[in-house]
């Protein structure tokens, strides 16, 4: 018996790797436009509640708008809904890189969110003490307020990333592939249910690996 499972997920292998490489890219382009650009997404949301005027005030609320509505919107529906916008952006909704699109916008909307969440327990005392000696925005953001929840933001990070391992399974859908796309093309659809659980033991080894890196990464350049 083991014997024979060795022989299927070898033959199933070179799919398997492909798979991964999708999954793996829809992830890095993701994460990395996530960070990008909720980071300072989030910092303004943020800053916007903190020091309102009435340019503040409505920025903050389109803002708030973008990421509320994103985060509630069925993550299927969603990537569907934006298929002609992927098209006109990219000249094809269909493939890894169109997948990694709407997957983007999702990222940014929830690591925004998280940014914002960890700003807000950073000690207000933190916020008075930079006004008081006269630090300028850009000074209170990354002198302050990123050095202060430093711990929580790569926390945050480890969450999101997390989160789009789970999104990114459903992909299939566009033609984006990845392990989730794989179990159930290989695995379920053909009842190799062996080839099916072997790539979820890959996707919760993998999330583990996340979660402990995320952790001790955090644990690491916290100085309180």
């Amino acid at each position: 018996m083991i014997v024979e499972y060795i022989e299927k997920i070898t033959y199933y292998l070179p799919e398997l790797g492909k798979a991964l490489q999708e999954s793996g890219m829809m992830l890095l382009i993701s994460i990395v436009i996530g960070t990008i650009f909720g980071l300072p997404l989030g910092t303004f949301v943020y800053l916007a509640k903190q020091m309102p005027t009435k340019s503040n005030h409505f920025i903050g609320v389109c803002l708030n708008g973008y990421i509320n509505i994103v985060r509630s919107f069925p993550f299927l529906l969603f990537v569907v809904a934006l298929i002609p916008f992927t098209r006109f952006v990219l000249g094809t909704a269909f493939g890894t890189y169109a997948a990694a699109f709407p997957l983007s916008f999702v990222t940014v909307a929830i690591y925004a969110r998280l940014v914002e969440q960890v700003l807000l327990e950073v000690p207000k005392d933190i916020l008075e003490l930079a006004q008081a000696l006269g630090s300028t925005k850009r000074q209170l953001i990354f002198r302050f307020l990123y050095v202060e929840a430093r711990s929580g933001l790569v926390l945050a990070l480890t969450s999101v990333v997390i989160s789009m391992v789970s999104y990114s399974t459903v992909m299939g859908v566009v033609g984006g592939g990845g392990i989730g796309d794989f179990a159930l093309r290989y695995g379920y659809q053909r009842y190799e249910y062996e080839v099916m659980y072997t790539a979820i033991v890959l996707m919760i080894v993998f999330v583990s690996l996340i979660q402990i890196s995320g952790s001790w990464a955090a644990k690491r350049i916290n100085k309180k």
